[in-house]
């Protein structure tokens, strides 16, 4: 059998520090190396494929697709709403980007979502719902796993974290729509908690709230610790590092750091929306205000079967993610949309 060339279109790794990027990398390893066999893989190849993969959203992306014969992929990774809260653009411009994205995915002839519950926001959008594939995201176990305590204190020094404080990480892009001045508030209530944020500003002075959150990415609480954009290779070592995972997100798709920090089994907290309910299994802490954010985090300090629990929950979620799981629903989906465009 003639092997299905596969051109995987991106510069999602060009930017640092965004879970596009990590999901892409994750992505195509998985496809290149595992599923050899079927697909021949290349990156940002020029020549005819039998599937053409965006990963972004790009303009040239965009023409290749509509020059393009073979069948087009495109990945979901936000949605229009989801530019509320992440960047600060005049309305007039941002409008315009909303419709250029919702072109831009049904310019391609099959979609793939890493959350269900965002398959009726496209149909909101007019996208037909029968183009939708629902594949999720994984990481890679050999990459994301649980350290020893002595590797796990020598990240603590080398970031001149206490040994013996109890750490909550948050991690991502500092925006207004990742709840970080929120990570703030709660940090205040517990000074004797060190609060550990690993991300930055990936998209400059366009991201939404950027002044008022440099000031405070400057200017933290003593118990707060910005440690900047963290090159993936190294970000096991932070999530080994602290002792719970904290994402006070008001939206997502599925935030990739959730899955790798959960293969380090950190026990997670997250904001009460909807989106997690059907990809997490209810195996995680929730809570919608900061007080109760605090409170949490103060139990499972305090509370070491409560902590243990969590910890197991989040073993739990990491074995439904795994490599081999997620293999088959990728050679699924590209053997049948391949076989489909011979008919």
């Amino acid at each position: 059998m003639r092997k299905i060339r596969i051109n995987m279109l991106s510069n999602a790794d060009k930017v640092h520090g965004q879970g596009v990027g990590s999901a892409y990398l994750e992505q195509v390893a998985l496809v290149k190396n595992e599923l050899n066999e079927y697909f021949d893989v290349v990156i940002n190849d020029s020549k005819p494929a039998d599937i053409i993969h965006c990963h972004t959203i790009l303009p040239q992306y965009l023409m290749k697709m509509k020059r393009n014969k073979g069948v087009n992929v495109a990945y979901v990774h936000f949605l229009p709403d989801t530019l509320d809260g992440s960047i600060q653009l005049p309305s007039s411009a941002l409008a315009v980007f909303k419709k250029y994205i919702t072109h831009f995915y049904n310019t391609a002839d099959y979609l793939i979502v890493v959350n269900p519950i965002f398959i009726k926001d496209l149909v909101r959008f007019g996208i037909d719902k029968h183009k939708i594939q629902y594949i999720p995201n994984f990481v890679s176990k050999e990459t994301f796993y649980k350290q020893e305590q002595n590797h796990i204190l020598q990240t603590r020094d080398q970031y001149h974290i206490d040994r013996k404080q109890f750490v909550v990480l948050g991690v991502g892009q500092v925006q207004t729509r990742k709840g970080v001045k929120d990570f703030i508030e709660v940090a205040k209530m517990l000074p004797d908690i060190t609060f550990v944020w690993a991300g930055g500003f990936s998209f400059g002075k366009i991201t939404d709230g950027y002044e008022e959150l440099k000031q405070l990415y400057e200017n933290p609480p003593q118990n707060v610790h910005f440690i900047g954009i963290i090159p993936r290779e190294s970000m096991n070592d932070i999530y080994n590092m602290a002792d719970m995972l904290f994402m006070p997100s008001y939206n997502e798709l599925f935030p990739m750091s959730i899955l790798e920090a959960i293969n380090s089994q950190k026990p997670l907290l997250l904001r009460d929306l909807e989106l997690y309910e059907d990809i997490l299994f209810h195996k995680y802490l929730v809570a919608d205000n900061n007080k109760d954010f605090a409170q949490i985090i103060q139990n499972l300090k305090n509370d070491s079967s409560l902590y243990h629990q969590y910890q197991q929950a989040s073993y739990e979620i990491s074995q439904y993610y795994s490599k081999e799981h997620v293999k088959e629903m990728w050679k699924d989906f590209y053997l049948h949309i391949a076989q489909k465009k011979l008919l």
